[in-house]
Parts: structure tokens; C-alpha cells; sequence
């Protein structure tokens, strides 16, 4: 009875320890990039970067989630999803730490540890949440989605206040988020310690095939994700930008960044659990779509203060749903965590090729046209390539 006791214990607080372990992964997967939008200027003027090669700054971590994603699986196998996580933390926080060194060099070298960390829990918590929540996945995607996205919006809002209010420049602003990326590595060692004697099960999650690769809704799923995170990661790195072309201070443009982001944590939250209660989600990526395509009109055609906050919302609104059911659909249309693992992987690795095209070719374009009118228009035009394929995805078909 005594050992019954003590398992059940042991197992709940395994439970517990590990909601809070896979909420600190999602803390730590955005605010290392999106603090460093409102930054741009700061990091320019100081290091001496053109908009392009500042656009290139966002545009690495997408380029090593790439590369990145598709190795992950088979390093959690060799290691444990657990051990795996912490390498990518300590990763992350070398990079955090090394970025803030103001020489070109390091700032790339930085950025490209960063890339490092964040691809390998981008990959695994999918795959974790699929294995260790199956009947209340689509719950799980939210608080970890809701986190991000959290975390990412005060990552955003907080950048020029710490590094102008609180004197601590833009590299101690960018080397704030290393606290997060150390309570989350202690937390994931422990929970490979209390899991050690349990390799098989830890081990469940990891990939099994590659049919995945050869699946045309698994491509499909690809595409949503790689164009739906075009339009965040241009949005993290330039909306700043834009709306201080439209003569608003950067400071402001910063939390309206910021704000944009709170405005998506109720989609962020709902859209997985509403996905999950369906077993086709195609009006929800089309309602989704239509928001998106709105927001950045309103950008494009407003300059009056009241357009700009609407676009804004509904923006937020836009990306805050679209990348929480991205992830949805890598559990949705998967039938086993193995598959899930290949799925996320392969959607991740060839979605992160898109999306890395995206800092980095806005930013050439306004440094081609000196204005934000065809960057926004092409902004409007992956837009609906974004709902097409979330369309697409969201058919009731498994890959």
C-alpha cells in the first residue's frame, strides 16, 4: 500500500515538474529573437549593419532550424528527449551570451548557437506533448503556444525600456533572457534524473520511418508553417520599422510590437483546443487568413493612428492563431508521437527554409525601394499562400 502510495506520488510530481519543465521550453523559444526587432536600430548603429545584413540576423536562426530540425529526432535518440532539451538550452545560452559581444562576429555566432537551441525544442515539444498528453493534446499546444507567444510579447515590449530606461544597453537588454534558459536547464536535468531508470519510455517519442517526407499533406503542413512563420518573423523584425515610418516613436512602435502579441494569446490559447474538438479545421485557417490579409492591408493603406492599432489587433490576431495550429496539425495529422516526431521535424526543416527567406529578402526590398509599400504587398500576397495551404492542411486526412 506504502509503495502504491509512493508511486502515485512520484508519478504526479513527475506530471507537475513536467508541465512546468515544457512551459519553460516555450519561454525560451522566441524573446532570444523577438527582443531584438525593437533593437535593430540600436544594434546597427552600434555594430554598423545595412538593413539587409540586419534582416540576415533574424533570418540565421530559421536558416539552423532548417538544417537543425530533421537532426533533432535522431540526437533524442542517441541522448533522451530530456538530455536532448538541456543541450539546447545550454546552446541557447551560449548564444545569448556571446551575442552580446559587439563585433559582427560574435553577433553571427551568437545568433547561430541561438538557431541551435531553439530548433531542438521547437521539434521535440511537439512530440513530447503528443506522447505524454495524447488524450489532451490539443490543451497542452495551447499552454505551451500561449507561453511562446506570452513571453515573446514582453520579450518585445520590454527591449528599449531595459536598454534606454534601465541603462543596460541593447546587449544587456538581449542578455536578460539568458534567466530563463538557466531555470529551464535545471529543471530538465532534473527531470532526467527522475526518468533515468526509464529509457524506454523516454525513447518513445523519437522517429520511426521517413514516409513522411514522401507525403503530400505533410508538404502541405510544411508550406503553412514555413509561410505562416515568414510573416512572424518579418512581423518581429520589422513592424517596428514600419511604424516608425509612419512618424511613431520606436519606443512605442517597440510595445505596439509588443502589444500586437498579447492581442494573439486568447487565439494562441483557443484555436488548438477548438481544432482539436474538429475533425476538419479548414474554416479556422480561412478565418485566420482573412485577418491576416486585412491587418497587413490596413498597414499597407492607413496611416492614421486608429488603422494602424485595428491592423495591429488584427494582426496579432492573425499570427497568434495561425502558429499554434501549425503545431496542432503536426499532432492532428499524425497517428502515433514517432510520426508526430517525423512530422515536426520534416515540417519544421523545410518550413524554416521559407520562413528564413522572409527578414532578409523585406529587408532587401526596402532597401531596394526606400519604402514599405512593396514590402507590405508582398506581405499581403504570402498572406494568402498562408491560407491556402492552412486550408490544405486542415482536411480531415492523416499523413
Amino acid at each position: 500500500m506504502e509503495l502504491l502510495k509512493s508511486n502515485t506520488y512520484s508519478k504526479s510530481t513527475y506530471i507537475i515538474w513536467l508541465i512546468i519543465g515544457i512551459v519553460l521550453i516555450a519561454f525560451n523559444l522566441r524573446p532570444a529573437i523577438t527582443s531584438v526587432g525593437p533593437l535593430v536600430g540600436m544594434i546597427q548603429k552600434d555594430v554598423g549593419l545595412a538593413h539587409w545584413s540586419a534582416g540576415l540576423l533574424m533570418s540565421l536562426p530559421l536558416i539552423v532550424f532548417a538544417i537543425m530540425s530533421p537532426i533533432v529526432p535522431k540526437l533524442a535518440n542517441r541522448l533522451t528527449n530530456e538530455m536532448a532539451l538541456v543541450v539546447g538550452l545550454i546552446s541557447l545560452l551560449i548564444g545569448i551570451v556571446i551575442r552580446s559581444i559587439p563585433m559582427a562576429f560574435f553577433l553571427f555566432t551568437g545568433t547561430l548557437f541561438i538557431g541551435v537551441g531553439i530548433a531542438i525544442g521547437n521539434v521535440l515539444l511537439p512530440a513530447i506533448a503528443k506522447d505524454k498528453f495524447p488524450d489532451q493534446f490539443g490543451l497542452m499546444t495551447s499552454v505551451y503556444s500561449t507561453s511562446m507567444g506570452l513571453v515573446a510579447s514582453l520579450a518585445s515590449g520590454v527591449s528599449v525600456p531595459l536598454a534606454v530606461g534601465m541603462n543596460l544597453g541593447w546587449k544587456g537588454a538581449l542578455n536578460v533572457w539568458g534567466i530563463p534558459a538557466v531555470a529551464a536547464i535545471l529543471v530538465w536535468i532534473f527531470l532526467s534524473k527522475f526518468n533515468q531508470g526509464n529509457q524506454k519510455e523516454i525513447r518513445k517519442v523519437t522517429p520511426s520511418s521517413n514516409h513522411v517526407w514522401r507525403s503530400p499533406l505533410a508538404w502541405q503542413i510544411a508550406i503553412f508553417m514555413g509561410f505562416q512563420s515568414f510573416l512572424f518573423y518579418v512581423t518581429i523584425s520589422w513592424l517596428p520599422e514600419i511604424l516608425h515610418s509612419h512618424g511613431l516613436s520606436m519606443e512605442t512602435a517597440g510595445w505596439l510590437l509588443s502589444f500586437s502579441q498579447i492581442v494573439g494569446l486568447p487565439a494562441s490559447f483557443f484555436i488548438p483546443v477548438i481544432a482539436g474538438r474538429y475533425r476538419s479545421q479548414v474554416w479556422i485557417s480561412f478565418v485566420l487568413g482573412i485577418c491576416s490579409i486585412i491587418g497587413y492591408g490596413g498597414l499597407l493603406l492607413g496611416s492614421s493612428y486608429p488603422i494602424l492599432i485595428v491592423s495591429i489587433i488584427i494582426i496579432g490576431i492573425a499570427l497568434g492563431g495561425t502558429f499554434p495550429l501549425a503545431l496542432s496539425y503536426i499532432g492532428l495529422r499524425s497517428k502515433s508521437a514517432g510520426e508526430a516526431a517525423d512530422l515536426s521535424g520534416m515540417a519544421q526543416s523545410t518550413g524554416y527554409i521559407l520562413a528564413a527567406v522572409g527578414p532578409l529578402f523585406i529587408g532587401f526590398l526596402y532597401d531596394f525601394t526606400h519604402m514599405w509599400m512593396i514590402p507590405l504587398i508582398t506581405l499581403i500576397i504570402i498572406s494568402f499562400i498562408v491560407m491556402l495551404f492552412g486550408m490544405m492542411s486542415g482536411r480531415d486526412k492523416y499523413v
